[in-house]
């Protein structure tokens, strides 16, 4: 059997291109699974998973659970907002505790960048970044390549376009490493002041006209405006963002073939999506939602393997 070549999913940088490709035919084989009438299968029944989250989350960690308890796995839940961390105990101290208590893995989301990497140096345990900072969010990028695949049979060859808030998005960067491993050309679009300078030297284009980016792709991936990680204010006002850079189903209606429209969630509907777009046949992010379960079933998986 095919086995991953690194003990953690810390980010897309650290995957080969087999690697994703080995992650999404396996996600493929769980989808199957989770559509059937017994949606649970044995495969990680000895294993115990926390997941340890010190920012709040709803999708992301809802469907790591779910894709756990699938795979017979024993779950722990730890919340940062009602731990000893508010004590002041650190990170390392925090994990060690439970580790002792014979976790297998952790699936860990954090503000700091980084915060996965420094614990998979000092944890025997495997560890899957759920989320660093406004660094990488490995999972939620190979469950948008394995939709995409899903819709349009292939991710190579495809122009796939992320719009929005690309300079505090995790989603972004992984995304961008996780479509070019598979051969994907990639447009990033915002104002310019929430596009990282430099980002260029990434192999992306830059566009500041979304009807550009609209018009050139074939899957446009839309991002929230992330105001909680803001600290200054990047554009006037979210009515004036909505007018120049929102999506509306009339501007997809018009153009020349269809395109394929996602968005990691949550919405802000009426700033970077009207409703009618977001609910639009163009749409396909309630599928991102029922495939990040698959996806996150084949990480657990074949890190359990290792």
């Amino acid at each position: 059997m095919q086995s991953l070549s690194t003990r953690h999913l810390l980010g897309i940088k650290d995957l080969t291109e087999s690697d994703i490709h080995l992650i999404l035919d396996t996600a493929k084989e769980f989808k199957e699974v989770i559509n059937r009438p017994i949606k649970k299968v044995p495969s990680l029944r000895d294993i115990t998973i926390a997941n340890v989250f010190f920012e709040n989350s709803t999708r992301t960690r809802l469907s790591f659970e779910l894709a756990e308890k699938r795979l017979s796995a024993d779950v722990v839940n730890f919340s940062a907002s009602g731990s000893s961390v508010k004590k002041g105990e650190t990170l390392l101290d925090t994990v060690n505790n439970i580790l002792a208590m014979k976790v297998d893995m952790i699936v860990m989301r954090h503000s700091s960048p980084g915060a996965p990497h420094f614990l998979a140096k000092h944890i025997p345990a495997n560890v899957v970044n759920a989320g660093d900072g406004t660094h990488e969010h490995p999972t939620q990028a190979l469950l948008d390549s394995f939709s995409i695949r899903q819709k349009l049979g292939d991710v190579a060859g495809k122009r796939v376009a992320i719009i929005g808030d690309i300079t505090h998005s995790r989603v972004a960067l992984s995304n961008i490493f996780c479509l070019q491993k598979q051969g994907a050309e990639v447009m990033v679009c915002g104002p310019a002041t929430l596009i990282p300078k430099h980002i260029d030297a990434l192999g992306v284009r830059v566009s500041h006209d979304v009807r550009e980016a609209l018009n050139w792709c074939d899957v446009a991936n839309v991002l929230r405006i992330q105001l909680e990680r803001q600290q200054i204010k990047y554009f006037p006002s979210l009515r004036e963002y909505s007018l120049y850079f929102g999506i509306s189903k009339q501007m997809l209606d018009e153009l020349d073939r269809p395109i394929v429209l996602m968005h990691p969630g949550p919405i802000n509907r009426g700033v970077e999506l009207t409703s009618d777009a977001a609910d639009s046949p163009h749409s396909i992010i309630l599928d991102q939602v029922e495939n990040g379960v698959a996806v996150r079933m084949a990480v657990l998986y074949l890190l359990a393997q290792l």
